[in-house]
């Protein structure tokens, strides 16, 4: 059975928020967990346009249709744990083939390359949503800030300027212990969780996440061994201490408790781990019994999950153009005689639409721009050999 699985390429490409994966040799093991990869961060990524929708569009409506606002506001609020330590979780796990390259390679391939788009897509931003001073994210209104954004201050991309830090960082430590490096890592994940360090912009999210990719990195075969033996009970059990960790937080107020956020961000890495897994593998039976039937919602993850990189640098600029052109009719709707049924239909169900509407226009605009030879901007421009020519 195993010889029949078609193999699903990983991530490659300038698309891919990821380092490419080591090759492997042939054989089930290997192939799941290429799949359960791309799974994880097509699951990641929508759930992290989500957040930026509910918090800085369809919150500033006034829908009129209680409770559901606040339930969507506190569903995303108990994803925060999930999404992008996962996210960094199954970055660290590939970046191990890079922090074993030589200096130059790793600075020009991972450093140069991440601090590059950072840079490209920061300016892109702050140009695109300079007309938008109404749209609730932070962006540089002068050169004194934009220069702060791109050095020591991260702005809402703030996660391909970690990579650029993390590479290094990974590399320079790589011959000391696992748990000691992870354990000052984790300490100055809970310092940030706990409000010791001034965390201005998006620095805190840079602070919090070095944790999980060093984990990913040092510990990736205990999480491979996690993935390989996921089980429905297992992932029944990890939902239900993840949610008991998020609801005793909550109720004793311990969030910035020493320790204690981030002991909830590795329960819930540990149950998207488990659950990308059990996606995976049931999309894997599906390509093995070679049926024509509609593809698995799994097939749907793993595709996106191999095109991250343009939905998140191109979803806020667009985000914002939805906002400007949505949020004074959805008031005024909202304000109107609607029957409270439909209000209430249109107030759950917005925040979904926009979501994937946004993905939709991010992977038809990477497309259209990549036709037009703008490349670069997905990808660090390389110098032209003759002898690759």
């Amino acid at each position: 059975m195993c010889s029949a699985l078609r193999r699903v390429p990983a991530s490659t490409g300038p698309t891919s928020l990821l380092a490419r994966p080591a090759p492997r040799s042939p054989g089930r093991s290997g192939r799941e967990r290429e799949v359960w990869a791309d799974v994880a961060k097509g699951a990641c990524i929508p759930l992290v346009v989500l957040w930026h929708v509910v918090t800085k569009h369809y919150l500033r409506i006034d829908w009129h249709a209680w409770p559901v606002p606040g339930a969507w506001g506190a569903l995303t609020e108990q994803l925060v744990p999930l999404r992008m330590p996962l996210f960094f979780t199954v970055s660290g796990m590939f970046a191990t083939g890079a922090v074993n390259r030589p200096w130059r390679g790793l600075l020009r391939s991972k450093t140069a390359r991440w601090l590059y788009l950072y840079a490209v897509w920061l300016l892109i931003h702050t140009a695109l949503l300079a007309p938008a001073p109404g749209f609730g994210t932070a962006r540089a209104r002068d050169l004194g800030e934009l220069l702060g954004q791109l050095t020591v201050t991260p702005s809402n991309l703030w996660y391909l300027y970690a990579l650029a830090l993390y590479f290094p960082i990974a590399k320079a430590t790589r011959r000391l212990p696992g748990s000691l490096v992870t354990a000052a890592a984790l300490a100055l994940s809970a310092a940030t969780a706990a409000g010791v360090l001034e965390t201005p912009g998006d620095r805190g999210g840079v602070y919090a996440n070095l944790f999980f990719f060093l984990a990913g990195a040092r510990f990736r075969p205990l999480i491979e061994r996690l993935v390989a033996t996921a089980t429905t009970r297992r992932l029944l059990l990890t939902a239900a201490a993840y949610g008991t960790a998020l609801a005793a937080t909550a109720v004793a107020g311990a969030r910035t408790w020493p320790g204690v956020w981030p002991a909830v961000c590795v329960l819930a890495t540990v149950f998207g781990l488990t659950a990308a897994a059990r996606v995976a593998r049931v999309e894997q039976v599906e390509q093995v019994a070679g049926v024509a039937r509609r593809p698995w919602p799994a097939r749907a993850l793993a595709r996106l999950g191999r095109t991250t990189l343009p939905v998140y640098v191109l979803h806020m600029p667009l985000l914002a153009l939805l906002d400007l052109a949505l949020t004074g009719p959805l008031s005024a709707v909202a304000r109107l005689s609607t029957p409270p049924a439909v209000r209430v239909l249109v107030a759950a169900g917005e925040p979904v639409v926009v979501t994937a509407l946004l993905v939709g226009l991010c992977l038809a605009l990477h497309r259209v721009l990549l036709r037009a030879g703008a490349r670069w901007l997905f990808d660090l421009p390389r110098r032209s050999h003759p002898s690759s020519r």
